[in-house]
């Protein structure tokens, strides 16, 4: 009688430890008492906003860096054809315009953003200056974290650098200009990036 009980037992105690298998195993997931940072929630902003359409002659095409998502995104803009292209002043002048500007309805729906003052100015080098320097309305190291990296990333590689990968900003102070390069950690992350400028040689 007693060895019929054992059986009965070890039986509904084996049914019991099956059925909750599936309940402990659903997830897939390990539990863990070290709290876990997944990042933030997915973004709905597409980032994505179609060109601007050509009005005319006289135009060009130019890329600028906006903020999307927490990152930088390159947006094409069509400007009036700078009168002297080549000058590192004049299309850094264009591109900063380009910057400052309100983002028009469809970048904005798409979730493009500036974060670039609107009073922000840029001029050309001062007598001692290295060559290349351009100077800002505000000390860069004074700029919102995010518009200084807008503005070196959309500066390098272009005529405003001279081609270069790094480009020379200075304010108007007589702080010694510095060399400022876009890094990948600045595209993706320019909130919290280091921007630190270094020397010029």
């Amino acid at each position: 009688m007693r060895t019929g009980n054992v059986r009965i037992r070890t039986a509904v105690l084996a049914l019991t430890l099956a059925g909750s298998l599936p309940v402990l195993s659903a997830c897939g997931i390990r539990g863990t008492a070290v709290p876990v940072d997944a990042g933030g929630a997915p973004s709905r902003a597409s980032c994505v906003a179609r060109p601007e359409p050509s009005a005319g002659t006289g135009l060009t095409t130019v890329s600028v860096q906006l903020e999307c998502a927490s990152q930088l995104v390159p947006v094409t803009r069509r400007v009036p054809l700078p009168t002297t292209p080549d000058d590192a002043t004049v299309v850094a002048r264009t591109l900063l315009d380009e910057l400052r500007r309100t983002p028009p309805t469809e970048e904005a729906e798409a979730g493009l953003v500036t974060a670039v003052p609107q009073r922000l100015s840029v001029s050309g080098p001062r007598p001692g200056d290295p060559a290349g320097t351009l100077r800002l309305g505000r000390e860069p190291g004074d700029l919102p974290q995010v518009a200084l990296a807008q503005v070196v990333c959309s500066f390098v590689g272009t005529a405003a650098a001279d081609g270069k990968r790094t480009v020379v900003l200075g304010g108007p102070g007589d702080a010694r200009p510095q060399s400022y390069a876009c890094t990948e950690e600045m595209r993706t992350h320019p909130d919290t990036a280091d921007i630190s400028g270094s020397p010029v040689s």
